[in-house]
């Protein structure tokens, strides 16, 4: 099994949904409206294209499978945030030093 990230950007909406039915079959979990992550073998990778392929038919698709090593998701970083949330404060900026120019007589 390898971890897998599914992103795309389809147009239309039935076709989308369709997409997104079929990464759930082959069990991904959906992280972003339109990207969904999980453990897929190699020959499940191929089929489930197919089947996105057969689902889209002639209709406009960007879709792409990355397979992710552990190291690189290890490195992996998350902001995330729930509506109505407070934002974080950024961090202070340090205040620089003025400097005044001197003229001279």
């Amino acid at each position: 099994m390898v971890l897998c990230l599914v992103v795309y950007d389809i147009p239309d909406d039935a076709a989308r949904a369709k997409v997104a039915d079929a990464c759930l079959d082959y069990g991904l979990q959906r992280i972003q409206y339109s990207a969904f992550l999980g453990e897929i073998s190699p020959n499940h990778q191929e089929e489930l294209l197919m089947k996105i392929k057969r689902r889209v038919g002639t209709r406009a698709a960007n879709v792409q499978l990355f397979p992710i090593c552990d190291r690189d998701l290890r490195q992996r970083r998350v902001f995330e945030q729930k509506p109505g949330s407070p934002s974080p404060e950024p961090p202070a900026r340090p205040r620089r030093a003025r400097r005044y120019a001197t003229r001279a007589p």
